[in-house]
């Protein structure tokens, strides 16, 4: 009788505890912007607007980042608060369409992964008139990327011979 008198009260307090530990999860996981740290405001300051409508797992990511920015080199914390401030100008279907193509870049084969990267650094040397150039040639809506595209127009730098493509657009023939 003592065995079952222990097991009713222990499942007399159950229901007690899932509410605050489900609460304290919640909490845990997925504070609020006024329920964050001083440093995590500081380093997170980008994504102030966006945050509340955030989900758990994405201020879960977010707050990483935070807890690690301390010990980054400062080109890195530059590089992450310009990331942050990119992604926050983001539209909700635009930060869906970068999820999956970070996906899909993820799950390359390794030498296709290094061509990406190679494309991205010729990219990343481009001037701002040819980013813009190569941006107007490129479709932008989604599924159209594989869509036959009229041959580039003659590139007036020698540095860069070929367009580079925006990564998950189709792919360049070398």
């Amino acid at each position: 009788m003592t065995g079952a008198l222990a097991l009713a009260l222990a499942l007399a307090f159950v229901p007690a505890l899932i509410p605050s530990t489900a609460f304290a999860q919640i909490t845990m996981g997925s504070p609020s912007w006024s329920q964050l740290s001083p440093q995590e405001k500081q380093v997170l300051s980008p994504l102030a607007s966006d945050w509340d409508n955030l989900d758990t797992q994405r201020k879960q990511k977010w707050r990483g980042i935070a807890q690690r920015y301390p010990k980054m080199g400062a080109e890195e914390q530059q590089r992450v608060q310009q990331q942050m401030r990119s992604w926050s100008q983001l539209s909700p279907q635009q930060r869906q369409a970068a999820r999956e193509q970070y996906k899909s870049l993820k799950q390359l084969p390794p030498e296709k992964k290094d061509d990406v990267r190679q494309r991205w650094q010729e990219y990343q040397s481009l001037s701002p008139e040819q980013k813009r150039e190569l941006a107007a040639r490129q479709p932008t809506t989604p599924g159209v990327a594989g869509a036959a595209r009229p041959p580039p127009p003659p590139r007036q730098s020698p540095a860069v011979t070929q367009p580079v493509p925006v990564p998950g657009s189709a792919p360049v023939a070398r």
